[in-house]
């Protein structure tokens, strides 16, 4: 009897030993709130602290002078809908089938275009959150479905674990001024005065003020500026005539502005409410539109601060984007960061902060963690984007370190021809094509990409090409095939 009682004591003080780690184990996460705030089509040179010369951005440039400036922040993809999707879901948008912009509505073409959205088993940042307590809301632009707000066909933002969400298929429509295309939580909300940016704030500062005080949040404001259809406040528009060339690219110069001033008033309320343990991310989801490239592009004067290329280009200037971290009541590294980071890193990095579970999927970011207290990092496996339908030849690039490689695709004995989706009618050519035509640039030496080092660099070129030939390899494996 007396070794029973003995062992009973030693299980009980065991079990308080437990209790007692597990309890000490929750205390030490102090789950931060989370808001990330996404442009469209805003360049990596369009803030003041990024070079522009006219464009001035105070709150955005107070954000970085109080955190970290990244000055090698890459989006997933070089043009909107696979870049929503890595950022959600930190996989390259290749694994989900997201492979170019997602057409609204139906569509005449056999590509399947018309069926893609993000599948419903992805697992996304606010679904993971929101599985440790956090609430969620999406204000502004969506975009990761052709067939918007029609659950029976296709899933809608709350069913990737928004709590709340105010959002738009693509595009502010008619334009930035009154849209009439919003929906709110599965209903049609009607025409809207005022500008879409500021909108989309007031929404998200009225969903934080329905949360309770001690209740973490994840946040994600997607602002439809500065992608066309542009239309910026006329007094802003005054305000940059003088320096403009003419009132069209005053008008995006003042869109820029009014972006600024929207994460002005966002930051400014939750500093007055008390929120004071919160992380902000700003970043944009590819680079500038290109001037005139289409009939409704004659407000795109975005600059890419002298990087090659633009949007839906695989140079840098296509998804190297600015990326601004402000952690709110928390030390961090203060200043520049030169390290190699992906909005793909931010799936990892919310995971941990917030003591989530990582999702069982293969993920392609890493966590930033160790960059938010030093501004430095070590990438786990190089960057790599196949854009299928990119305006420059090579559509498969790679970064490594301080080296990038770029590759055409041919098949048989042509180029492969750029595609929008991958489907079962051109998935064999498209598995089978072989990389070549490679280019080398050392982006540490040369962030421009005019120094093609090929010839001067054998062993460097066989090494990346090597390192290119596996990454790319694997990723087509698990890259989604679409089929009716």
């Amino acid at each position: 009897m007396m070794r029973f009682r003995h062992l009973m004591v030693v299980v009980f003080g065991l079990s308080l030993m437990a209790c007692d780690k597990k309890q000490t184990t929750e205390s030490v996460i102090e789950q931060p709130n989370i808001v990330v705030i996404l442009c469209d089509d805003l360049g990596y040179g369009d803030l003041s602290s990024y070079g522009h010369p006219v464009i001035k951005t105070p709150n955005l440039d107070a954000l970085a002078d109080k955190g970290i400036r990244m000055t090698n922040f890459y989006s997933a993809a070089p043009v909107c809908s696979p870049s929503r999707v890595g950022l959600m879901t930190g996989r390259s948008p290749n694994r989900a089938g997201i492979y170019d912009f997602i057409i609204g509505g139906q569509s005449p073409k056999p590509d399947n275009r018309d069926m893609v959205h993000l599948q419903g088993y992805e697992e996304t940042i606010p679904a993971r959150l929101k599985s440790v307590g956090y609430a969620t809301c999406l204000s502004g632009k969506w975009h990761c479905s052709s067939l918007f707000n029609d659950p029976d066909k296709q899933p809608t933002p709350d069913h990737f674990g928004f709590d709340h969400w105010f959002a738009t298929h693509n595009n502010a429509a008619p334009s930035h001024e009154n849209p009439r295309n919003f929906v709110r939580n599965g209903e049609e909300v009607g025409e809207i005065e005022g500008f879409s940016c500021q909108i989309v704030v007031d929404e998200a500062m009225d969903w934080l003020g329905q949360q309770k005080k001690d209740q973490p949040f994840y946040l994600q404001v997607t602002f439809h500026e500065p992608h066309v259809p542009i239309a910026s406040p006329p007094e802003l528009v005054q305000r940059y005539l003088p320096y403009a060339q003419n009132e069209n690219e005053a008008q995006y110069f003042a869109n820029v502005a009014n972006v600024d001033l929207a994460v002005g008033r966002l930051v400014k309320y939750l500093e007055e409410n008390g929120h004071d343990n919160t992380l902000i991310v700003f970043t944009s989801d590819n680079g500038p539109e290109t001037l005139l490239r289409y009939s409704k592009a004659i407000h795109s004067y975005g600059t890419t601060g002298g990087l090659k290329g633009r949007k839906l280009w695989t140079t840098d200037g296509g998804f190297k984007v600015p990326g601004i971290v402000h952690w709110m009541g928390k030390p961090t590294f203060n200043g520049a960061s030169d390290a190699v980071v992906s909005a793909l890193d931010l799936m990892p990095t919310f995971c941990e902060l917030a003591g989530a579970e990582l999702p069982q999927r293969a993920l392609d970011g890493q966590s930033l963690t160790n960059l938010l207290k030093t501004g430095k990092m070590t990438r786990e496996k190089p960057l790599l984007w196949a854009f299928y339908n990119a305006l420059n030849d090579r559509v498969v690039a790679m970064r490594d370190g301080d080296w990038k490689l770029m590759a055409r695709l041919k098949y048989d004995t042509a180029y492969l021809p750029k595609i929008e989706n991958v489907y079962q009618g051109n998935v064999d050519s498209v598995k089978n094509a072989e990389l070549v035509d490679f280019e080398l640039y050392n982006l540490a030496q040369n962030q421009y990409e005019w120094n093609e080092l090929s010839n001067e660099h054998p062993d460097q070129l066989a090494t990346m090409q090597k390192l290119l030939t596996q990454e790319y390899r694997e990723l087509l494996e698990d890259s989604h095939v679409w089929e009716r």
